[in-house]
């Protein structure tokens, strides 16, 4: 018995405790307080995982692909831990082992899975040898905290090739991600859309890569999915978007559900999954891929991502009065142009609520904001009824607004939370989408909680309250 390790679980469990009879979020609070005592802790607790340790990094999409990964492996017949709830900065990542641990510092699962922050990932891989690191895209995301996007690219990589023996799971369709294979050296096995299964016109792109990561030439596009992610070649060194072992095909979204095609070696299948947003295929084939590669059988990854169902903010459905209520968490501007798409694709009449804060875990640097499309807002507003802002930074986002040509009569300011997410509420229109940043999605979600009803989607695809 490791009487150091004891001590700190001891510790981390109990801080844990007071901080939720408090009300603190504190989700990575066990994190930092297991690791003050005994700096071994997340080592030593993801050393006991019977099977290994499966990660997840990259820019959007971590917590989903994440949950449902858990999701196929639980349904796989396997024992889980997982930082569910997203908390992925190191600290977090601890937190979640001092979880499942119990009072003697003993975990008993399977599979250990994580997602990990990208500025965290060096740190985690320090701590922890993952058997499979899924990747899923790179993004611009929170500059004054993560530098520039080659910059985070930068980071995986060079943390990704010190690992000795790992099994990548990379998105074949975004170039920044595919390099992953040549540039470590390390086997991948690689999932990715078909080519234009985009229909309708959404948000226009933030293309964040347009140059090839191996030779700086221009890379040619024959089609693109979203923002970098498409088909594409480059004409000097010949490096190209791999074919797929996972791919999708035949999208359809349903409006509360997505349905494709999966080709995988040997076979066919049909997918659903009870969630909207296109990109949300992306990581349910991810989820996939890793099902396939750990020997779970087709139809046990099928049902296992019908179980699931989103997390806090990731497209979290309410039931208000008769009305849906979307929460969705957004912190760049290929993530909102994606929820903006989303919206703009619900029918009947919407109000909109957009809460930004511009706290450390937010980013203080709000500019990326004018590089979302709230043209595209703008331009379709008849379908909208009203605009409220709040948050820190709510003033800014209402001139944003006002720039992009949204009327300014249709847009209302109200710093206090619990005001502003009521009136949204409340307003004329059939549905309402929220949009918030990070430090805001909490108090957003108890908000919600406290006046509407949570809605889940059964395995059927019918709405259901709970």
């Amino acid at each position: 018995m490791n009487i150091r390790l004891v001590m700190a679980v001891l510790a981390a469990k109990f801080a844990g405790f007071v901080s939720r009879k408090l009300g603190w979020k504190g989700s990575s609070l066990p994190g930092v307080v297991a690791r003050k005592i005994y700096k071994d802790t997340l080592g030593d607790l993801a050393g006991q995982a019977r099977k290994g340790v499966i990660m997840v990094t990259g820019t959007n999409g971590k917590t989903t692909t994440n949950n449902m990964i858990a999701n196929v492996i639980q349904n796989g017949g396997y024992k889980v831990v997982l930082n569910q709830e997203g908390a992925n900065l190191i600290t977090g990542v601890t937190a979640a082992f001092i979880k499942y641990a119990d009072w003697l510092g003993r975990v008993d699962c399977d599979y250990a899975l994580l997602e990990v922050d990208e500025a965290s990932f060096p740190k985690v891989v320090k701590e922890v040898k993952p058997q499979i690191v899924v990747v899923n895209n790179f993004f611009r995301d929170q500059l004054d905290r993560y530098g520039e996007l080659d910059t985070t690219v930068k980071m995986v990589k060079e943390a990704l090739k010190s690992l000795l023996d790992v099994q990548l799971v990379l998105n074949t369709d975004d170039p920044l991600v595919a390099q992953m294979k040549e540039a470590t050296g390390h086997n991948a096995s690689f999932f990715g859309l078909a080519p234009n299964q985009r229909t309708g016109n959404g948000a226009k792109q933030t293309r964040e890569s347009r140059f090839c990561p191996h030779c700086g030439n221009e890379l040619y596009y024959l089609s693109f999915q979203y923002s970098q992610l498409g088909s594409y070649a480059c004409a000097q060194c010949g490096f190209k978007r791999e074919d797929p072992e996972i791919e999708a095909s035949d999208v359809i979204n349903q409006g509360i559900a997505l349905q494709c095609r999966i080709r995988y070696p040997g076979g066919e299948t049909k997918l659903a999954i009870h969630t909207q947003g296109f990109y949300n295929l992306y990581n349910a084939l991810a989820a996939f891929t890793v099902g396939y590669l750990v020997g779970i059988d087709n139809e046990q990854i099928l049902q296992g991502l019908l179980k699931y169902k989103p997390a806090i903010g990731r497209m979290e459905t309410f039931n208000y009065k008769g009305k849906s209520a979307i929460l969705n968490l957004v912190k760049n501007p290929t993530g909102y142009n994606e929820g903006i798409t989303t919206l703009m694709s619900l029918h009947g009449s919407k109000n909109v609520f957009m809460a930004v804060n511009d706290n450390d875990a937010d980013g203080r640097d709000i500019s990326w904001l004018w590089d979302v499309d709230f043209e595209h807002l703008a331009q379709g507003h008849q379908s909208i009824e009203t605009f409220t802002c709040s948050g820190l930074r709510g003033e800014e986002m209402a001139l944003r607004l006002k720039y992009a040509g949204v009327p300014v009569e249709k847009i209302t300011v109200i710093q206090e939370m619990d005001a502003a997410i009521l009136k949204a509420l409340e307003d004329p229109g059939e549905s309402i989408y929220l949009f918030s940043t990070y430090t805001a999605l909490w108090p957003a979600q108890r908000i919600l909680l406290g006046l509407a009803e949570k809605e889940e989607l059964n395995v059927k695809g019918l709405s259901s309250i709970s």
